[in-house]
């Protein structure tokens, strides 16, 4: 009789048995040690995690992702790794290169003024039309982030900040009322989060008066000073980023 699956670090309940596609065999691992423990899709585990690593800085740019050694260190085979480090780098998060292999994308000063421009300019779209079309409830949504956001970055919990900076612009997003927008702002958001978020750090109660003034903006439906706004919110970040 075979034991009962274990779940393992993710949180994720297992589900369904072991795969020779998926789970590399391991005899020895015990409850809650490894991603490969979990029978979920492995392939998107596997993504989750090495994501959430890259996102976090604990995988910083130009650190080489090795095959062999992520999957060992998730208790995977190494296909779900490679279909995982594909996916990432459809992102841009991943630089895949040949004979060299895969590394967490390292951007050029060029390419950081572009994704900059970029940016900050679809940022001020998304401010402008979420000026003009006033959505209430996404409104009510921005103004109870912005009060834990002031309050978290009194506390300095850059963490838990991050996450609710991403939660802000989101939302700002869907208040744009574009759906075309809003996918790519969130793939866009991903990409220049590796540029951003190392700084943002310094600039935690700038970021939270610059999001106040651009929903204030919103909220007296300015759509022009909206967007001014929004520009220069990326733009100073991007400017930080230079100074530090």
């Amino acid at each position: 009789m075979q034991p009962t699956p274990t779940t393992h670090d993710l949180g994720h309940p297992a589900r369904r048995p072991a795969t020779p596609h998926g789970r590399r065999p391991n005899p020895t691992a015990g409850a809650g040690a490894t991603v490969g423990a979990s029978h979920s899709p492995l392939t998107l585990l596997v993504v989750e995690k090495m994501r959430e690593r890259i996102l976090d800085g604990s995988l910083p740019p130009g650190h080489r992702l090795v095959e062999g050694r992520v999957s060992a260190e998730f208790d995977v085979s190494r296909i779900p790794v490679r279909e995982a480090l594909r996916h990432l780098a459809a992102e841009g998060l991943v630089t895949i290169e040949p004979r060299r292999g895969a590394s967490v994308t390292r951007f050029s000063e060029e390419q950081v003024l572009e994704l900059v421009e970029v940016r900050g300019n679809l940022e001020a779209l998304n401010a402008k039309l979420a000026a003009r079309h006033k959505d209430l409830e996404q409104i009510a949504k921005m103004r109870r982030i912005l009060e834990e956001g002031n309050r978290l970055a009194d506390a300095n919990e850059l963490e838990a900040l991050a996450q609710l900076n991403h939660e802000f612009h989101d939302v700002l997003s869907q208040a744009a009322g574009n759906s075309v927008l809003q996918d790519v702002m969130r793939s866009l958001r991903d990409r220049t989060v590796l540029l951003f978020t190392p700084f943002n750090r310094h600039r935690c109660r700038q970021n939270w008066e610059e999001h106040a003034a651009i929903l204030r903006a919103v909220l007296n439906a300015d759509p022009e000073l909206a967007a001014v706004l929004a520009l220069c919110h990326v733009q100073n970040a991007a400017n930080r980023s230079e100074l530090d």
